[in-house]
């Protein structure tokens, strides 16, 4: 089984009358997702792509046997939509939305924690399993069936590296991308984990940037629970100390959060650093010439 999701989960998408939540809908359902129901207050009783919407989580609950749930509402509306899904019992949920108010992102996390729900953003890209399915935004034509997981911060990036292992005929089992932070669900060493569990992948790649301490956390991950080889790549060495670029997570600050303390992290615990996509290609074909 791929992480978190497979071929065989039902889906819910909140937010699915949207813009966002019509496209993604097809373009999942498309791919093969089984995109059971989906909710927007007020909007009970209409079809979107022959998926049947509901007014409240409840009411999908009701009807339908649901395993994951994916939200394309907007950020003032994240909160109460999340809270929905989590009181549902529903055991996974990704969210999409960015500039959400960190008190209401504090709050989900925190009552996803205490019932066990497991929250992969906000503001994440998604996940994809390839050749089975894919809760997010991650171009399917980017991605093939393999044994590779990827995660990643940053939607962008795990697009432009999955789809330079593709074009090098390297497959992978799941690519996860967790948003750009301050605040996250899921995070990095999570999914390192995961990975190392899971048994259609054989090699992990990890996609860092500057900022916060998350690669460092997991290097002390690698270190003492992983043992599939991890190849890291670390963007943003050109970004002045104490200004966030892009992500709200990649702040330097000091010495800490610099590509040149997570890349002597990594390597103290044992992984493989990459210079870009290409080299990533290139040290795993080494790899798996040595496993040969």
């Amino acid at each position: 089984m791929s992480i978190y999701v497979d071929q065989h989960t039902k889906v819910l998408v909140l937010g699915i009358t949207g813009k966002s939540g019509r496209l993604q809908t097809k373009i999942m359902k498309d791919y093969g997702t089984q995109v059971v129901a989906g909710v927007t207050p007020g909007k009970g009783g209409q079809v979107v792509d022959g998926i049947p919407v509901y007014d409240f989580v409840s009411e999908a609950r009701a009807h339908h046997q649901i395993d994951a749930a994916i939200s394309f509402v907007p950020p003032q509306f994240f909160r109460d939509s999340c809270i929905e899904v989590i009181e549902q019992g529903i055991p996974f949920l990704v969210a999409t939305a960015e500039g959400i108010p960190d008190h209401d992102v504090v709050d989900v996390l925190q009552y996803a924690a205490l019932t066990g729900v497991t929250v992969l953003g906000p503001g994440s890209a998604g996940l994809i399993a390839p050749g089975k399915c894919k809760l997010g935004a991650h171009p399917p034509q980017m991605y093939q069936e393999g044994r590779v997981g990827v995660v990643s911060k940053s939607g962008a990036l795990s697009y432009e590296v999955g789809k330079t292992l593709t074009e090098h005929g390297i497959g992978q089992s799941t690519v996860a991308a967790i948003g750009g932070g301050p605040l996250w669900g899921v995070k990095v060493s999570d999914i390192l984990l995961k990975f190392e569990s899971d048994e259609e992948t054989d090699m992990i790649v990890m996609l860092g940037e500057i900022g916060g301490t998350m690669e460092e956390q997991a290097a002390e991950v690698i270190t003492h629970h992983i043992s599939k080889p991890v190849v890291a790549l670390i963007v943003g060495k050109s970004a002045p100390k104490g200004k966030s670029l892009g992500h709200a997570g990649a702040i330097i600050q000091g010495n800490k959060g610099t590509v040149e303390s997570k890349v002597q992290a990594l390597t103290d615990a044992g992984a493989y650093i990459a210079k870009d996509s290409l080299d990533i290609v290139r040290i795993i074909k080494v790899l798996e010439g040595a496993k040969v």
